[in-house]
């Protein structure tokens, strides 16, 4: 019973945190003053949003845990595809970020916090949630190779949005520089996003080895 409860608090403290910095994130996005940043029209900053891996991955942890934190006992296949989604996601999120991204910008104030609880803790809440309390033995080979459909359909999508989409400099933009084809080529662009994807499903085939063999 406690070791139920204490998870169900793990899991709504995990959710509580993501959303806040989401919606700080958001409100940070939205009100930036016309002259400041790459866009100036507020639709194309709320695309753009909704356009991050960051984003989409912190809305799958904040999903998914919170759903947890109201009942345990979850054993929905699309739910258990989501969850894996959402625990690798948030995982090459905090990695590619601190091991790519982190020093490309230097953050204060409110924006530093929401960088902090999007790059940072949520990649070390939600894994650690998952290895700490499971839920477990809800994964196999065909939950694995579901949950790679959703970022590889990101991956396409960001290619095809940098490709239509200019900021205010007339310069296509790309959410992330690593997969920026007017800097690197098709090929180079190509071949890092293949890298990203393959780290995903070894994450993902390393979760379903954990599940198996981690106590309940």
């Amino acid at each position: 019973m406690r070791s139920a409860r204490n998870a169900r608090v793990c899991f709504a403290v995990t959710s509580a945190l993501v959303t806040f910095g989401l919606v700080l994130q958001l409100i940070l996005s939205m009100t930036k003053d016309h002259h400041d940043g790459l866009f100036g029209s507020r639709a194309k900053r709320l695309v753009v949003f909704f356009s991050f891996f960051t984003v989409l991955s912190n809305i799958s942890v904040a999903v998914t845990t919170g759903l947890l934190a109201r009942r345990l006992g979850r054993t929905s296949r699309w739910f258990n595809v989501a969850r894996l989604d959402a625990i690798i996601c948030i995982t090459v999120t905090g990695v590619v970020f601190h091991l790519a991204l982190a020093d490309l910008q230097e953050l204060t104030g409110w924006d530093q916090l929401a960088d902090f609880l999007l790059h940072s803790l949520s990649p070390i809440l939600c894994p650690l949630g998952w290895l700490v309390f499971g839920p477990r033995r809800r994964l196999d080979r065909a939950i694995v190779v579901r949950s790679v459909v959703g970022p590889l359909c990101w991956l396409a999508y960001a290619l095809v949005l940098g490709s239509v989409l200019e900021d205010r400099h007339g310069n296509a933009y790309y959410a992330y520089p690593f997969m920026n084809v007017e800097h690197h080529g098709y090929a180079v662009a190509l071949l890092r996003c293949a890298i990203v994807a393959m780290l995903f499903l070894g994450l993902a085939f390393g979760a379903l080895a954990l599940d198996r063999r981690l106590p309940d």
